[in-house]
């Protein structure tokens, strides 16, 4: 009760009085759908006191950048922190975490992808959620706070490892025969050893995910390392071209044509005609079984790049843009130093040769801006490899998982079940669970949950994102005793 009195308060003491000293004027921010709900709250304090004085509530132009709020639930809400940890939107700049929704535990789980593992998950996230109503009322430590925090991107999380997992094939590292039979056998019809004699195919592909036959074949590790690394390739490559999209939409928003025509179209050029080009040959090669080698095909382009677009997408991007404001600002310059003239030529502060005048002129700097231009055209063009290249860790932690997972399988559980001694079998089961919750279930987890939000801060976010805002913050006595807590 004290502290809600001393806040009220507070609240007081930053409003003014008018001319009149007889009302107090304050001046505040406020959701635009909250206007109607404002109004009806001070007729009624209004009713209620007594009060001889109508509120007047209107609303005022502000030279400052307003707050930023989203409006979010027990589902969002986690989502919207993960940007947030980065950085608070600009006001009205497109919002990432509508995307980070799908995108985010999706990532999480191509790096994680096994349905056994993914459904331990799955019951985790559940009991949070049933026991919401619960938990939300007690004092919880720091790792359960940020657990029962992020129970619903943990279910979506889960969800999605199980998807990949089906994908992958994998329960716990053991493939299973879930979608009817294998496409590949032995070349000997008698052999027992597949890591030796090869596999051949002999009927139509596997209905769904990676054929069970790969597994512990002599062809497993260089398929796998293929079609996750092209995989990688492809879903990074999309997830930036969203990136610069989203960046096409900020600037028609704020009616910016110069970082459409100088930014957007060179950007999705120089991206699409290397790294583009890469993904349209992988899935090419894909659809058409061609056996191209497409390292050589990407070295060629690097060293020959005179007939590639990206090549004219460089100067693109760094010249215009710079020469094109410093050509708007003296226009505008000139045009307001004659109408200064026709107003007063007698009026020495608004005279064009006045130290105002002058120093408005002087507020653009022509290097700084050009400067500017080149580091941001710079860090794009190096991005757009570097980022390119950091999707990668998509196919090295899912292949790291993957076969963390086959070691605690093969060389824990199975050998200890190859002795016909019960201790040792229950000895080898307990190790094997251990190792299962706590490497595979919580390292594994954190650790491809941090790279994961590293895709996102740094790969995807980057091309659009300002993050330069700052969050609108209520006053409200359910917020003052969570702080106070």
């Amino acid at each position: 009760m004290v502290r809600r009195e001393k806040a009220v308060y507070d609240t007081l003491n930053m409003l003014n009085f008018d001319v009149t000293k007889k009302c107090l004027v304050g001046e505040g921010w406020c959701p635009i759908f909250a206007r109607p709900k404002i109004q009806e709250a001070l007729q009624r304090a209004t009713y209620d006191s007594n009060s001889q004085v109508g509120i007047i509530f209107h609303v005022m132009d502000a030279m400052e950048s307003p707050p930023t709020y989203f409006r979010t639930n027990h589902f969002t809400n986690a989502f919207q922190e993960i940007v947030d940890a980065y950085g608070v939107a600009r006001y009205q700049e497109a919002n990432p975490a509508v995307y980070t929704v799908i995108t985010f535990p999706f990532l999480f789980a191509v790096m994680f992808g096994d349905w056994g593992h993914g459904i331990c998950l799955l019951l985790g996230a559940l009991v949070l959620i049933a026991r919401e109503s619960k938990l939300s009322k007690k004092k919880l430590g720091s790792f359960m706070e940020m657990l029962f925090g992020g129970r619903y991107v943990l279910l979506l999380m889960a969800i999605f490892s199980i998807y990949c997992g089906l994908i992958y094939n994998e329960f716990f590292s053991v493939p299973f025969h879930i979608f009817g039979g294998s496409a590949y056998r032995c070349r000997d019809a008698s052999c027992s050893d597949a890591r030796t004699v090869g596999l051949v195919k002999y009927r139509d592909p596997y209905p769904f995910g990676v054929d069970p036959s790969w597994r512990g074949s002599r062809s497993e590790l260089p398929f796998l390392n293929s079609l996750k690394m092209k995989m990688s390739i492809l879903l990074g490559v999309a997830q930036m071209n969203l990136g610069i999209l989203i960046s096409y939409f900020n600037a028609r928003f704020f009616g910016s044509s110069l970082d459409i025509r100088y930014q957007f179209i060179p950007q999705m050029i120089f991206l699409n005609s290397l790294f583009g080009y890469l993904s349209l040959l992988i899935i090419i090669k894909w659809c058409t079984g061609s056996q191209a080698d497409l390292y050589h095909v990407m070295i060629y382009m690097f060293l020959s790049p005179t007939d590639d677009l990206a090549l004219v997408a460089v100067p693109w991007m760094l010249f215009p843009k710079p020469f094109i404001l410093k050509k708007l600002h003296t226009e505008r310059f000139q045009g307001r130093t004659y109408g200064m003239l026709g107003t007063s030529e007698m009026d020495l502060d608004v005279e064009p040769d006045s130290a105002r005048a002058r120093q408005h002129h002087d507020d653009f700097n022509f290097s700084e801006v050009f400067v500017h231009q080149m580091i941001h055209s710079i860090e794009f063009i190096l991005g757009a490899v570097s980022n390119t290249a950091s999707y990668l860790r998509l196919w090295a932690l899912s292949l790291a998982h993957s076969e963390l997972s086959t070691v605690f399988y093969e060389k824990v559980l199975l050998l200890a079940w190859s002795y016909d001694n019960f201790i040792i079998r229950l000895v080898g089961l307990a190790v094997f669970a251990f190792a299962t919750a706590f490497i595979l279930l919580m390292m594994e987890t954190l650790s491809a949950f941090l790279h994961a939000l590293r895709l996102h801060w740094v790969e995807f976010q980057n091309k659009f994102y300002h993050g330069d805002g700052y969050k609108f913050k209520p006053f409200s006595f359910a917020s003052l005793i969570d702080d106070e807590d």
